[in-house]
C-alpha cells in the first residue's frame, strides 16, 4: 500500500511538472505583431475570445470556454469580441454588437449559436436578426434602429482595426492581455486552448510582478 501511494504521488507530481512547463513562442501560443487594448480595468489581465458565430469550432468551443471562464480568478477580465473576415461574419459581428446594445446579448449568444449550426438558420439578414430579437423583449423596430445604427457601426469598425492589428486569420482565438494569440492549432485542441491561456495568465501576472 505505502509503495502504491509513493508511486501515486510520484506520478501526481510529474503530471504537475508537465502542465507548468513553460511555454514556448510559437508553438503553444504566437505573439501579436501589434498589441491591442480591450479596455481591461487596472489590475486586471485581459482575456478576449475572438470567434464568429458560423464557425462551427467556435461553437465547439462554447461549452469548455464557458467552465473555464465560470472558474476564472477575480483579476482576471474575460470578454468576447466578433471577427470580421468577411461579408457574412461582418453581419454576425452587427447582430452581436446590435443585442449587446440592446442589453440581450447574454441571453441571446447561445441562442444565436444554436439557430445556426442546430437549426440551420443563416441570420446574415437585417430583418431576419430583427425577427430572432423580438423573442428576447425588443421591438423589432428598435432592433432595426440598433443594427442599422451609428454606435454598432463604430464597434465593427473598432473590431475591423483589431482584426488588423492582430493580423488574424482564422479563429477562435484567445487573446491574452492583447498579445498573447492562443489557437487550436498552437494549442494542439480546442479543449486545451483555455489551458495554455491558464498558464499566459500566471506569465502576465509575473512579468507585471518584475515591473514593481
Amino acid at each position: 500500500m505505502l509503495k502504491s501511494l509513493i508511486v501515486g504521488l510520484a506520478g501526481l507530481g510529474l503530471s504537475t511538472l508537465v502542465s507548468a512547463a513553460p511555454l514556448t513562442e510559437g508553438e503553444d501560443y504566437t505573439l501579436a505583431p501589434n498589441a491591442v487594448e480591450f479596455g481591461s480595468q487596472d489590475g486586471k489581465v485581459n482575456v478576449t475570445e475572438i470567434f464568429w458565430y458560423g464557425c462551427p469550432h467556435c461553437y465547439s468551443l462554447e461549452d469548455p470556454l464557458n467552465a473555464w471562464v465560470a472558474d476564472l480568478p477575480e483579476d482576471v477580465e474575460f470578454n468576447r469580441m466578433p471577427a470580421t473576415l468577411g461579408a457574412n461574419w461582418t453581419k454576425h459581428a452587427v447582430a452581436f454588437y446590435a443585442a449587446e446594445q440592446l442589453g440581450i446579448l447574454d441571453d441571446v449568444h447561445e441562442d444565436f449559436f444554436d439557430a445556426i449550426h442546430q437549426e440551420g438558420q443563416q441570420l446574415t439578414d437585417p430583418d431576419d436578426i430583427a425577427a430572432f430579437f423580438s423573442d428576447y423583449g425588443v421591438s423589432e423596430d428598435d432592433a432595426l434602429k440598433a443594427l442599422n445604427g451609428f454606435g454598432v457601426k463604430s464597434q465593427v469598425n473598432r473590431a475591423n482595426a483589431t482584426m488588423r492589428n492582430l493580423e488574424l486569420m482564422g479563429v477562435p482565438a484567445l487573446v491574452v492581455d492583447g498579445r498573447y494569440i492562443v489557437s487550436p492549432s498552437t494549442a494542439g485542441s480546442l479543449e486545451n486552448m483555455p489551458k495554455i491561456a491558464t498558464q499566459l495568465i500566471e506569465q502576465v501576472r509575473q512579468e507585471e510582478a518584475a515591473q514593481e
